[in-house]
């Protein structure tokens, strides 16, 4: 397998911290992004090795073990596992006619155990390596169920998303993770979602928040308001004298519930009444006939 040098990828070196490697794949990644590159293979290619290095990159264990393996960073632990084995059995294995000792030759010693030559009944079997994955959505996409087609390991994988899934939140697909070794079971597929809110509300949980502006009049006489929803509108009864800061639920109006098809949370709005600006000299003055008239009837 050709080694790719994901430093060089990222165009950083090997003492780059965790932020300069994350503004660094940002960089390259609006750069070589497919929608500003239409039609240009060489850009969808340094854009696929721009995402395979940072999905080494942003886990400092993955970064440590393509430290010390390189490219053959995903076997790492099946490697320290058939050393550990090797030394508690003080077994040689034999290749081609000739008994190896192996010290720590990482390549060498795969090729040798496993590359060929050998009865597969004579061969440890290895889990494969897990892969993780982060897929970046909007609050609009997650607020229904949607599928998606993801590239992972040159593999398209069509996958289903619920509605309702947090920021933050980590899914398992078994077996959608690296090939085992010798007949041994894949390795499992870890998706992070980081969800960004393109909304005016913020989403607590399945409950949704968001302000209501009333006019000084209506907020005094009461009348009716129409607010939006995440899915629509709705008209509110407003009651005559409603105080700023007070706040009103409607239930059933707010976010997905995740796995839990059809039911939603609450929506929670909080009413701020509006002054209103650039009064006319009669509008004044009527204000100050009612600042009298109440300060009259306070007396």
């Amino acid at each position: 397998m050709e080694f790719i040098d994901y430093y060089k990828i990222l165009e950083i070196n090997k003492s780059a911290s965790q932020d300069e490697i994350k503004k660094a794949y940002r960089k390259l990644a609006r750069k070589y992004h497919p929608d500003l590159n239409p039609n240009n293979q060489e850009a969808e290619k340094k854009f696929k090795e721009i995402n395979e290095a940072n999905e080494v990159f942003s886990h400092p264990e993955n970064r440590k073990k393509y430290d010390q393996y390189g490219k053959d960073w995903k076997h790492s632990e099946a490697f320290e596992a058939a050393k550990k084995q090797q030394g508690q059995s003080q077994r040689s294995y034999q290749q081609q006619g000739q008994t190896n000792e192996y010290s720590g030759n990482f390549s060498d010693f795969f090729e040798s155990m496993f590359g060929g030559g050998g009865s597969q009944s004579g061969q440890l079997k290895f889990r494969g390596q897990d892969i993780n994955a982060t897929v970046n959505l909007k609050l609009t996409e997650v607020y229904k169920t949607q599928k998606q087609t993801l590239n992972i390991n040159g593999k398209k994988i069509r996958l289903t998303f619920p509605a309702g899934l947090e920021n933050g939140q980590i899914i398992k697909i078994a077996g959608h993770g690296t090939p085992g070794i010798n007949g041994g079971p894949n390795g499992d597929l870890y998706i992070t979602f980081s969800i960004e809110n393109d909304t005016q509300f913020k989403r607590d949980g399945n409950n949704l928040h968001a302000n209501a502006d009333l006019d000084l009049y209506t907020a005094l006489l009461g009348g009716e308001v129409l607010i939006k929803t995440f899915d629509g509108k709705a008209k509110l009864k407003i009651a005559p004298e409603t105080q700023s800061g007070l706040t009103v639920k409607l239930k059933g109006k707010g976010f997905s519930v995740y796995k839990k098809e059809g039911q939603f949370g609450d929506l929670i709005i909080t009413y701020q009444i509006k002054l209103p600006t650039s009064l006319s000299d009669e509008e004044k003055e009527m204000f100050s006939k009612l600042k009298k008239l109440r300060t009259h009837e306070q007396v």
